[in-house]
């Protein structure tokens, strides 16, 4: 079980989970090639998680599969798997297959609203803390009565791109060198509250956005990542009223000042930022 510890001035909460040290990995921290491990996530598979909670049919197999993480941060732990293939990740999918994880992230936000603050999340790559390449998200509801020190949505500025439902952009308020947020039009709205199409909107804009970012990855020399490492990112869906979806590639990494600090040091420009991906959607 999670035990919750405050901070004393603070009011901060940490989280206590020794479990977490149990969690399989299939990545090496030297050199990011894959071990040779049975994966739990891959189709054959299925008998090595716990039995799955909520599941996509495909002609009589899954496309997404919701299971109990045997590893939780807290209570109510999810993984999402967002695909049979080991290695096919959101910014190859099938657009038809994006729409079905983003119902599937939808429908679980929906079954535990009402136990908590539901934060759907996601981890690709070594250095964003992900430790399975399957490609996979993440459910984690946390007590109403845990204060969490979140990010409100950003004002509008430095767009991307746009749909009729959903707005992408770089806000001015960007802590990492080509944070992208992802909005749908209307404000005020939980994401238990979009439409399919406002739904639709925001996972091509998700999966479009991280193809582009990873041009960018590819292409960008100013920054202290290796030439070789993979493109790592994290991405969220903010759970309060307002909400948002935040993609935070993994350009560099955070270093004393910023831990000592509690402030972030962005080298890009958001404006400069959003230029570039505009010049490579």
């Amino acid at each position: 079980m999670a035990i919750f510890i405050p901070d004393i001035t603070t009011k901060r909460y940490v989280i206590i989970s020794p479990i977490r040290l149990e969690r399989p990995k299939d990545t090496h921290q030297s050199n990011n090639e894959p071990t040779q491990t049975i994966c739990p996530f891959c189709t054959g598979n299925e008998s090595l998680t716990p039995p799955e909670v909520f599941r996509v049919e495909n002609h009589g197999t899954w496309d997404v599969r919701v299971v109990p993480n045997k590893y939780p941060i807290t209570d109510i732990h999810e993984v999402v798997i967002l695909h049979p293939s080991h290695t096919d990740d959101l910014c190859v999918l099938p657009s038809d297959h994006v729409s079905r994880i983003m119902e599937t992230f939808y429908q679980r936000y929906v079954t535990h609203k009402k136990n908590g603050q539901v934060l759907i999340f996601g981890n690709h790559g070594i250095h964003a803390g992900a430790s399975l390449s399957h490609p996979h998200a993440q459910i984690v509801v946390i007590p109403h009565t845990i204060k969490l020190d979140t990010l409100k949505r950003e004002p509008l500025a430095n767009i991307i791109e746009e749909r009729q439902h959903a707005v992408a952009y770089c806000p001015a308020f960007s802590q990492w060198p080509y944070e992208v947020w992802i909005m749908p039009k209307r404000s005020s709205i939980s994401f238990g509250e979009t439409t399919e199409k406002e739904r639709n909107d925001l996972g091509l804009l998700l999966q479009h956005t991280l193809k582009t970012l990873k041009k960018a990855y590819k292409s960008e020399t100013l920054l202290s990542h290796n030439e070789n490492e993979p493109f790592s990112y994290n991405y969220y869906i903010s759970h309060e009223n307002n909400f948002f979806l935040r993609i935070v590639p993994r350009f560099i990494h955070r270093a004393g000042f910023e831990l000592g600090t509690g402030l972030s040091v962005n080298s890009i420009h958001p404006e400069d930022a959003a230029n570039t991906l505009r010049s490579l959607w």
